[in-house]
Order: structure tokens, then sequence, then C-alpha cells
């Protein structure tokens, strides 16, 4: 199920949605072919008996298993926006959790040698707040995605500051005083615009020309 459109901003670009890797239903699999195989091989010495309806029963519960792993992998969501980092689960009850890019302070990867083999890995994401560290497993080709969320951290920091220097720039085409900029910039503080470092450097930099 792909990431529903309607919960980006305006403003926000949907760069990776992700499912988890297949490896998420390799366990659910392996049980339902091995109880399979091991079902169709009985049932046909034993169809009617006690022994065939119970291994019928057994298939039955491993056809579920797999059946509700597969509609959790494919209600999972690891998504990396312009903006934040975003992971949801669930099929009934939802689950999830936000973490914005100027949040983000280190991301790193771990997988084992089968799981190079195969593209598959843990991604961990180090942020600024609460939740502190956050790991996320199963995810494709972890790696690239390390690459990218430093990617749009980069691009978040452009675009800032990009904003930063057009605000400083239309103040002094208008001849606003310095303490109007000051003031047009903690607006822009205040609207999340730049953040509380961004608006220090600046003012700083303003009141030495005071």
């Amino acid at each position: 199920m792909a990431f529903p459109k309607h919960l980006l901003t305006d403003d926000e670009d949907l760069v990776l949605d992700l499912r988890p890797h297949w490896w998420f239903l390799a366990p659910a699999g392996a049980l339902l072919g091995i109880v399979t195989l091991l079902g169709i091989l009985a049932l046909v010495q034993a169809w009617g008996s006690l022994i065939g309806w119970t291994l019928f029963v057994v298939w039955a519960g491993a056809l579920g298993y797999f059946g509700i792993q597969y509609l959790l992998w494919n209600t999972t969501n690891f998504v990396v926006t312009s903006e934040r980092v975003i992971s949801r689960r669930g099929v009934i009850s939802k689950e999830g959790i936000e973490i914005p890019l100027d949040r983000i302070n280190t991301v790193f990867f771990n997988q084992s040698i089968f799981e190079r083999m195969i593209g598959a890995g843990d991604l961990g994401i180090e942020s600024a707040g609460e939740g502190g560290r956050q790991q996320f497993s199963d995810i494709r080709r972890p790696n690239l995605v390390q690459n990218e969320i430093y990617r749009q951290v980069e691009g978040l920091q452009d675009r800032r500051l990009h904003r930063l220097g057009q605000a400083a720039s239309s103040g002094a085409a208008r001849e606003l005083s310095i303490p109007e900029q000051i003031e047009k910039l903690d607006q822009l503080r205040r609207q999340g615009v730049v953040t509380d470092e961004e608006f220090d450097q600046k003012k700083r930099e303003l009141l030495d020309r005071m």
C-alpha cells in the first residue's frame, strides 16, 4: 500500500516509499511451504483420517499466519521525504514515527554477509529530541537509503539558507533598518523557515553592521 500523498505538506516531495525487504516474509513463507509439502505427502496416504484432518488444520493455520504477515508487510511504509523520515505500520491499529530531517544527527546501517547478498539490513537514526535513537529492520539496500537521507538533509539546509538570503536581500531592497531585518528574521524563525542556529548567526552578522 503506497504512502498516502495527502499526508504530505504542500511543498514536501516524496523521495522514497519502501516496503520491508521480502526477507520479512521468509519465515512465514517457509513454514507454509513445509506444512504444505508434508500435508500433500501425508494426505495421499491418510485422507479422511484423524491425521489427515489434523494436517489440514495445521496447514490452514500456517496459511492464516502467512496472510497476516503479508498484510503487515503490505501496510508497512518506510518513507523519506524532502522534510522528514516516516515509519508507519499496522493493519487495524496503526503505529508510526516521524523524524524531521533537521533533527537527524547520524544515520547508520548494519548488514550481515547474508543480508548483503540479498540486499537487506537494519537502519538506525540518531536524532535530537526525546526519541534519541530509532532502529528499523528489514530495510531494502540500507546503504543507499542512508546516502539518500543525507542528501535530503543537505538539500533542506540549502533551501533554508537560500530563503534566509532572500529574506535578507528583500529587506535590504526595501531599506529596512537592522532592527526591522532582525524582526523579520525572527518571524521566519517562529514560522519554522529557519532554525534557531541560523537565526542567531544572521542576527550576529546584522548587529556587527550597526
